[in-house]
């Protein structure tokens, strides 16, 4: 086995530290420890809560890996990685031709690269140049992605958003002595011309055209870019992260970029569709993996804390208490969410926080999971005439729209991370809110992040991803179990799903009725035969019957028969009677106390 890696995520609030070593002949988590970011002032300096978080890491393994960080004489028994997404991440603004089309990929590109997308300007946005240029000066961008055309198409286009953004000349977010860098990643009869019209005020990259032609994408050499260029540039601005990129053994990645990574090697490994979701204090990033093609979306303002007030707002009052077991005014309700707003760091304080906080959790997944799915599309097949007179020379071509690459019924594994699900009192909470937000169809499996460890190994992934697979396995993923949700709707305390689960020879069985939630008690570790029954309208995949194999999780099998889609009730009694109700049937078997 080679050395160990030291890996700490410099996040907006907080910087957590892992050491991951060979443990027994494989590699395992050996310790953690965390500390407040110091970023901001008073400190202005990464590097002071970098090595606050591993001092307490070294507390807890009992060696000095501060110097085995800051030391670089050669000899060190350690690698030292790190991920960021302190001072808000990585910001990107975004220009494209057409809403529809280039500037669509080229979001999936910055979006796939870690970045927090500031704004979208197209050509045919419907907005006037002044308020392009307003848009853009007042968004101080790390860096700017220019799309532009399909190779050989019309080239007048792309200069002119070159000569928007000169005009509007927007300033760094850190610094003001260095150039924004600009990466041009669209048409390349353009190239020379892109190059000439802003190299006086940007520090201009080209790389291939990320939409070459209609139906096909080739985001790879953008996204490397904007990793090279967040290295080589933005870094450098923030306070401390000079010292910090001296003392890495590799490139320091935009968190979200890190965790996107560990989720396609996961997939690949498993040969499986994943859904991830991130849940923060100010955003939820989205993540998935379909038949091998990686979708990224960043919801900027659903978090826990200090967007809280922004979900509210989004979803509503009425669809948070949906989820309450008990009955409290709205207003109340309300109240209790934003003054979350007062104090974003604050936890719980009683049973009735927490009820409500995993309601607007739900809310938040669910909003966010629903702008996911916008992002998660293939290709059309064929242009419109209007994108072929501004891409190509030919014309008349029948438009189709985008194609939704996200079925749940293709979803494999679906990986919950974030304070709210990675924290929750009960893993059987945590299932809850997964199965409310997703709303999972036909047999797929849950898994939770334990301590927030996704972006450490999502670094590692790129140098070692072996054993960056082995922590993911071993020490990071907690299974809840597989889950099994048929489609179709059944009548209320009629016949559901009938579930048997055949372990070591001996075979246990449940008969979950419509609309309702049950738990088949299955150990983790533990490996099944699970056959399914369904009953009445019930189905998966067209089928009455179902029979896989599963292993167990810390909530056991969870048979969702509430039918899809679910229709909530609508009086108010019946709705704390219902939501009560689920709540039990989630936790009454299977979930246990962390």
């Amino acid at each position: 086995m080679h050395d160990s890696y030291i890996i700490t995520d410099v996040g907006s609030t907080t910087t957590k530290a892992i050491l991951i070593g060979p443990r027994n002949g494989e590699y395992r988590l050996l310790g953690r420890g965390e500390a407040s970011t110091t970023v901001e002032k008073p400190y202005e300096d990464v590097t002071v809560g970098v090595l606050n978080a591993i001092a307490r890491l070294s507390a807890a393994t009992g060696e000095d890996l501060a110097r085995a960080v800051t030391s670089k004489n050669g000899q060190r028994r350690y690698r030292y990685l790190s991920t960021s997404s302190a001072g808000g991440g990585l910001q990107v603004l975004v220009l494209g031709l057409t809403s529809r089309v280039t500037a669509e990929s080229a979001a999936r590109a910055a979006l796939g690269g870690g970045a927090i997308i500031l704004n979208v300007i197209a050509s045919d946005d419907g907005r006037q140049s002044f308020a392009k240029i307003d848009a853009i000066r007042n968004s101080r961008p790390d860096m700017v992605l220019i799309s532009g055309g399909l190779d050989g198409g019309n080239i007048d286009f792309v200069l002119e958003l070159c000569d928007i953004l000169n005009a509007a000349n927007p300033m760094p977010r850190f610094g003001r002595d260095y150039k924004i860098p600009v990466i041009y990643a669209g048409n390349r009869a353009a190239s020379a011309l892109v190059i000439d019209t802003l190299s006086d005020r940007y520090d201009v990259t080209v790389v291939p055209n990320l939409r070459p032609t209609f139906d096909r994408e080739e985001l790879l050499p953008a996204r490397n870019a904007i990793h090279e260029l967040f290295m080589s540039h933005v870094m450098k601005q923030a306070p401390g992260y000079e010292t910090l990129s001296a003392w890495v053994d590799g490139d320091i990645l935009p968190t979200p970029a890190a965790v996107g990574s560990i989720m396609e090697a996961a997939a690949l490994r498993k040969k499986a569709n994943v859904l991830g979701v991130d849940i923060g204090g100010a955003t939820t990033d989205v993540f998935s993996v379909i038949e091998g093609m990686f979708f990224r979306s960043v919801s900027a303002n659903m978090g826990m804390s200090y967007s809280a007030g922004n979900v509210l707002v989004e979803s509503g009052i009425d669809k948070v208490v949906r989820w309450l077991p008990f009955h409290l005014p709205q207003n109340e309700v309300a109240d209790r969410i934003l003054t979350k707003l007062i104090n974003p760091t604050s936890l719980p304080e009683d049973h009735l926080d927490l009820c409500i906080e995993q309601a607007l959790a739900t809310e938040a997944l669910r909003l966010s999971f629903d702008q996911h799915r916008q992002v998660a599309t293939t290709l059309p097949r064929r242009a419109g005439s209007l994108e072929t007179r501004l891409f190509t020379r030919s014309e008349g071509v029948a438009a189709s729209g985008p194609v939704k690459a996200l079925d749940m019924g293709d979803i494999d594994l679906i990986i919950g991370s974030g304070g709210a699900l990675s924290h929750a009192p009960r893993r059987s909470q945590a299932a809850l809110m997964m199965l409310n937000a997703f709303l999972p169809e036909g047999i797929s499996s849950f898994a939770v992040d334990s301590i927030f460890m996704m972006p450490h190994l999502g670094v590692l992934a790129r140098i070692d991803p072996d054993a960056a697979l082995s922590v993911l396995d071993k020490d990071c993923l907690v299974p809840l179990g597989p889950v099994i949700a048929p489609q179709g709707t059944g009548v209320s305390g009629g016949p559901g799903v009938s579930v048997r689960a055949i372990h070591q020879g001996a075979t246990r069985s449940i008969q979950v009725q419509a609309g309702d939630i049950g738990v088949l008690p299955l150990p983790r570790g533990a490996n099944a035969r699970i056959q399914v029954e369904c009953h009445g309208s019930f189905h998966i995949s067209s089928s009455s019957r179902a029979e896989f194999k599963a292993e167990g999780g810390e909530v056991g099998i969870i048979i969702d028969a509430r039918g899809r889609p679910l229709v909530l009730r609508q009086d108010p009694e019946e709705r704390v009677a219902e939501a009560r109700k689920w709540v039990q049937q989630a936790g009454m078997t299977g979930g246990q106390d962390k």
